[in-house]
């Protein structure tokens, strides 16, 4: 009976008791505003970010100007206090330096600033030629500098040129082997031609090519290209004959190389006679002691001359003059 006579009797002052007036938000002190009043939040697509303490403390401050709020010094002073301690918190930020605040270095003494681009006078086909020289090297810059006008110089693939037009120059041609060769793909059979060709000038210099095409008249031009890019000096004597006597091998063949005395003529047979005419030999024994591969015994004979030595390379070698080196 005691719990429910009290129940009863709170409810009657609830419902006895007055109404509570509140005071308007605008109303309160500026320091009770800024602790009761909730930071707004900045919607994004992702986040919820708070505003900046610095826009939210102008807002509230224009807020309290436009009401004219007037707040007690006491008030004013605490709210003093606090900002002050809030500032002391933060760290201070640096001063942003004006654009304008930069300056240029000085020129150097006897400066002169060049002319625009559109006002200088038009070049020649001359200096640009000589800059692009001096910056990059020779090349195809003009007739004044290089001796070459960029105009007229047409380059041809020699494979294209007819037998006729070909550059002529101190070497000669003379064809080893042409044989057909195939390679079996998926599809089939592809044809081709392989050509040897010796290259030599008669002199001394001597070179060996191979070239494949679909024509025959294609791979020998691509032989002779090959042959001329790989060119030997062969060593010879006044007799036009070999110093000494030299054997070497290329793969399974064997090459024997041995001098002859004037009037004895090339005896030799197959690639190493062709070799040794093209090289201007003309007093030479040859022989090939076992494969009979023309590729082969013509390198083979390449190899062989190469390991050949002067008389006058050896003495200069030693240090000793020819005539005690023919003692």
């Amino acid at each position: 009976m005691a719990a429910t006579s009290s129940t009863a009797s709170a409810m009657a002052v609830a419902t006895t008791s007055p109404t509570i007036a509140t005071a308007p938000f605008s109303s309160l002190p500026l320091r009770l505003r800024l602790r009761l009043r909730p930071k707004p939040l900045l919607f994004t697509s992702r986040l919820l970010l708070p505003v900046p303490k610095s826009s939210w403390d102008e807002s509230v401050s224009e807020e309290g100007e436009e009401e004219g709020v007037e707040e007690d010094s006491e008030e004013s002073g605490a709210a003093g206090e606090d900002d002050d301690g809030e500032d002391n918190d933060e760290k201070p930020r640096p001063e942003p330096v004006a654009a304008s605040g930069f300056e240029f270095a000085s020129p150097p003494e006897g400066y002169v600033e060049p002319a625009p681009f559109d006002e200088l006078p038009p070049e020649s086909p001359e200096d640009v030629a000589a800059a692009y020289e001096a910056l990059y090297g020779p090349a195809f810059s003009g007739e004044t500098v290089m001796g070459n006008n960029v105009f007229e110089v047409k380059v041809v693939d020699p494979v294209d040129m007819d037998r006729e037009q070909r550059p002529s120059d101190e070497f000669s041609e003379r064809v080893v082997q042409v044989n057909r060769v195939t390679k079996v793909v998926k599809g089939g059979r592809q044809l081709s031609f392989r050509a040897i060709v010796v290259v030599g000038d008669m002199k001394g210099h001597v070179g060996v090519g191979v070239g494949k095409a679909k024509e025959v008249t294609e791979a020998i031009t691509k032989a002779a290209m090959n042959g001329r890019r790989n060119l030997v000096t062969v060593p010879l004597t006044k007799y036009s004959t070999f110093p000494h006597r030299a054997d070497a091998d290329y793969g399974a063949a064997r090459v024997m190389l041995r001098p002859a005395c004037p009037g004895s003529g090339v005896i030799a047979g197959g690639a190493v006679r062709v070799v040794l005419e093209m090289a201007g030999v003309e007093n030479a024994l040859g022989k090939q002691l076992r494969s009979k591969n023309p590729l082969n015994n013509a390198r083979a004979t390449i190899k062989a001359t190469q390991m050949m030595r002067q008389f006058k390379d050896v003495a200069a070698e030693r240090g000793l003059p020819m005539e005690q080196l023919w003692k």
